[in-house]
């Protein structure tokens, strides 16, 4: 239950001829009381008889009082509730006691006191009332309306429980502002998924991630498509910037533009110059920051790589900082989310598109980022956006795979360290971006690791003997749950291909083990396999040593659990592979 107090106004009349008519777009539908000061307020939606401006002259009565020694200059008070999606439909009565309690909560009229303010509950669709009440008392003094939005907050969070509704976290001040009616309704009519002012803020958020001065911003801007307006002071800098999409315009023909304040907290210019701050690479290098950790590869999958090291290494030390440095860490995690939502393929965008779409709200808090040590992730970001789309198949899908992985970490471990601040809405978007990763990883992870599987299967039991030896003592206290899995084949493979290369397999496991984040992961044996080919630098995809012409595919469990990544089962399938280039699992 989402309670909204609205500007104050002057025209009592005004408002009540908008909640009474069709909406700005044929929106309402049966408008009528459901509630009201004195249980007997006349109702022009029921009640042939009555008018608005009968009513409206019942609510200003108090106000219009000769007695009355001062008129408020706003006296009109507006208050919505709108109940989730997922909500059952309240009835008139149920909406008529949550517009009493909210009366109420605010201020506005106790009915333990004689004296209060008139007000009435119009209900013009299925899921939310607003509530118009005129701000003199009956007896002539204004209502004291002190912290009238916390208390009407607190008083939605206790209507949920009594009403059975879905429960919502305490705000905290720090959301972006939600679509209004009128522009869900817009996006309804006009078969977008989501509203104008949300593609927008994604569009914008897309444009930030790992750029490195203005310049760049608002270069991506434009080439997003969007258009774009500077706020220009005398002396030629660059005070504020909004935008507009070009099909979005006003009845004048004119766009319909939004500054970046209101798209989010964080995305005003100035905020967003907080980013630039501390070491960064050449603006006008295309560089990367750092050479891929396997030299043989460029492009996608080399970008992809670095942005798992760089998330591996933040999960390294993200509760070891100050918590404005990791405030900052976590914003720019949310960089690296939009720029592989913008670069992958198209079998894991949607998941991935929400993943950066929930995480979001978990890269906002009231502790201010700090930026500057949060420089890694931002260049990741920026390899990433630079490298281009990937594809969703060979290196660059199964690199995007060991990348959602250590993101899906990331993204726990900031759910563990805003719960622990008590940040419940920024705790439960965390929670909902890694759905989305999990569900990503899933469709980007089969493929790859069928064909480890696969390999694995085939090796000969005097090595598989070995590694199992040599499992158990490197590893000793997971040794047994790794071997009980059926990604242990997987893995088998992967320290077949590492001790080749020249490594000390029982050393990388021991360190890979070591690490935080594997209490989460109900596939022990999935996560070592990807913290391994990443640390040795091993190829991540191998199903180009596969015989017979067939395609591999990994059978991860779709099932979404609350716990972590790669819950597979134990049998791969084999499909016919009809052309050389294959599409992806």
């Amino acid at each position: 239950m989402i309670p909204r107090i609205q500007k104050r106004g002057q025209r009592t009349i005004g408002l009540l001829a908008y909640l009474y008519g069709p909406g700005k777009h044929e929106e309402h539908a049966d408008p009528h009381l459901v509630a009201s000061w004195d249980h007997n307020a006349p109702d022009p939606g029921r009640d042939p008889s009555a008018t608005l401006k009968q009513l409206q002259q019942l609510l200003d009565q108090p106000v219009d009082n000769p007695d009355q020694a001062e008129r408020p200059k706003k006296h009109v008070w507006h208050l919505s509730v709108r109940n989730a999606a997922e909500d059952r439909l309240l009835t008139d009565q149920e909406w008529g006691e949550v517009a009493r309690r909210m009366v109420a909560a605010a201020g506005i009229d106790d009915p333990d006191q004689d004296a209060g303010c008139r007000w009435v509950a119009v209900r013009h669709a299925d899921d939310h009332i607003h509530i118009v009440a005129t701000l003199v008392r009956e007896d002539g003094y204004k209502p004291d309306l002190g912290h009238d939005a916390a208390r009407v907050q607190a008083q939605a969070r206790t209507l949920e429980v009594e009403l059975g509704l879905r429960r919502l976290n305490k705000g905290d001040g720090t959301a972006a502002q939600r679509p209004t009616s009128a522009e869900r309704h817009k996006a309804d009519r006009q078969g977008r998924e989501r509203t104008v002012r949300e593609e927008l803020r994604e569009t914008v958020r897309r444009a930030v991630a790992g750029t490195v001065g203005e310049e760049e911003f608002f270069d991506r801007l434009a080439a997003a498509g969007l258009i774009v307006h500077k706020r220009i002071a005398p002396s030629g800098d660059v005070l504020g910037y909004k935008v507009a999409l070009p099909f979005d315009r006003n009845k004048d023909g004119e766009p319909v533009f939004y500054s970046g304040s209101r798209l989010a907290p964080d995305l005003s210019l100035p905020r967003i110059r907080e980013r630039w701050s501390g070491p960064t690479t050449d603006q006008h290098s295309d560089k990367p920051s750092e050479p891929a950790t396997n030299t043989t590869l460029s492009g996608p999958a080399a970008a992809r790589r670095r942005a798992a090291t760089a998330a591996w290494q933040t999960i390294l030390v993200i509760d070891q900082n100050e918590e404005a440095t990791v405030a900052a860490y976590i914003a720019a995690a949310g960089e690296v989310l939009d720029a592989l939502a913008a670069t992958s393929a198209a079998h894991t965008r949607r998941e991935l598109r929400e993943a950066a779409f929930a995480f979001e709200r978990a890269t906002r808090s009231h502790i201010r980022s700090q930026h500057g040590h949060d420089q890694a992730l931002r260049q990741a970001a920026r390899d990433l956006v630079r490298s281009g789309p990937a594809l969703g198949r060979g290196e660059d899908g199964a690199t995007t795979a060991m990348v959602i992985d250590m993101l899906f970490f990331l993204v726990t471990a900031a759910t563990h360290w805003h719960a622990k601040k008590g940040h419940a809405q920024q705790a439960a978007a965390a929670r909902q971006a890694a759905e989305h990763l999990r569900a990503a990883y899933q469709a980007a992870a089969a493929q790859p690791l069928g064909a480890l599987y696969q390999r694995g299967r085939r090796l000969g039991r005097p090595l598989l003997q070995r590694q199992t030896a040599m499992l158990r003592k490197a590893v000793p206290e997971l040794a047994e749950q790794i071997l009980s899995e059926p990604g242990w084949y997987a893995l088998a493979a992967t320290i077949t291909d590492a001790e080749a290369a020249g490594h000390d397999p029982a050393a990388l496991l021991t360190t890979a083990a070591e690490r935080r984040e594997l209490n989460t992961a109900q596939s022990v044996s999935d996560v070592l396999v990807w913290r391994l080919r990443r640390t040795a630098s091993l190829p991540a995809d191998t199903s180009h040593t596969l015989a017979g012409g067939h395609r591999v595919v990994y059978p991860v469990n779709r099932t979404h659990t609350t716990r972590g990544l790669g819950d597979l089962p134990p049998r791969a399938r084999f499909a016919p592979n009809t052309s050389r280039r294959s599409s992806g699992p």
